[in-house]
């Protein structure tokens, strides 16, 4: 399979401020691509711009080997960013009814009835937009981007101000639209929610692409690692580091992570070689927020 996406060295300022600075992305067909980085390092600008609805300064976008601006490929998109664009006074149908009349669409009654069943809003139609909750308008903002069946779809920050219960419903529509086909780029502050997700990753900063790569690659790049305490913490990671070669404080957490061995290895080792008692002792893995953060740092170095 090709790639839905391709970008190469993208640029975008607005004014004197560089938005964009020569970045390059390749999102693959039929993929969840969580798009991570900091407020202002060029996200929705990239998502504008692959859309449409903003016109790049240089460099190149294509949709599915194509020119973004060919119609074709421009109808193949659904976009959700921000907020929908709903009339608050107006029924949820009587809102996609107007979208499915602007984007011309035949059958609009049972692509309509399609789309509220891909979101699990089937039985909210007549509701009233402002009666919705927050979980219930960003499924209607994504059941309006999925009117006339498109290939690609385009989320800003979907997830974000939902309660656990709606992010469990946004994680299984999107993983059912994927398994359907549908690529999904998708942008989020919550990493712990895009990890449980997404196929591939794409880390920007300050306009450029940092890195790349597919959920396999992070799980290799974040290892596991034994987390413990005890009452001689100073102690306990001198004598750690000496015997397993790497062992590092967690100032959060207060805790020895100690890599490349098993947990009872190391417990059974401090007591009975140094009568270190250890009173906590856990098996944990780096998730792709930590991965993020210590990414974000060394680059600050």
């Amino acid at each position: 399979m090709g790639n839905a996406i391709e970008i190469r060295n993208l640029t975008k300022s607005f004014g004197k401020k560089q938005a964009l600075n020569g970045l390059t992305m390749s999102v693959p067909e039929g993929s969840i691509y969580g798009f991570i980085g900091e407020n202002g390092s060029g996200k929705s600008t990239t998502e504008k711009l692959i859309c449409g609805l903003i016109q790049p300064s240089g460099g190149e976008i294509k949709l599915w080997g194509k020119d973004y601006r060919d119609p074709e490929m421009r109808s193949k998109i659904g976009v959700l960013i921000e907020a929908p664009g709903c009339f608050p006074n107006f029924t949820v149908w009587n809102n996609m009814k107007l979208q499915a009349a602007n984007l011309g669409l035949k059958n609009e009654d049972e692509e309509i009835r399609r789309a509220l069943h891909l979101v699990r809003m089937d039985g909210a139609a007549s509701n009233k937009f402002k009666n919705c909750s927050l979980g219930m308008k960003q499924r209607i903002g994504i059941a309006f981007a999925l009117l006339g069946g498109p290939k690609l779809l385009v989320l800003d920050e979907p997830i974000n101000g939902l309660d656990a219960d709606g992010m469990r419903i946004m994680r299984e529509i999107l993983t059912d639209l994927s398994r359907r086909g549908t690529t999904i780029l998708i942008s989020s502050h919550i990493l712990g929610e895009l990890e449980k997700i997404a196929t591939h990753y794409g880390i920007i900063r300050g306009g450029k692409m940092l890195r790349e790569m597919t959920a396999e690659q992070l799980n290799a790049d974040c290892p596991t690692y034994v987390a413990l305490k005890t009452d001689e913490i100073e102690k306990t990671r001198d004598i750690l580091q000496r015997a397993f070669g790497r062992a590092d404080m967690d100032e959060q957490t207060g805790e020895i992570r100690v890599h490349g061995a098993p947990a009872e290895a190391i417990a059974r080792y401090l007591y009975a070689r140094h009568g270190i008692a250890v009173s906590e002792i856990r098996t944990a893995k780096i998730s792709l927020e930590e991965y993020y953060i210590n990414l974000m740092q060394e680059g600050r170095k």
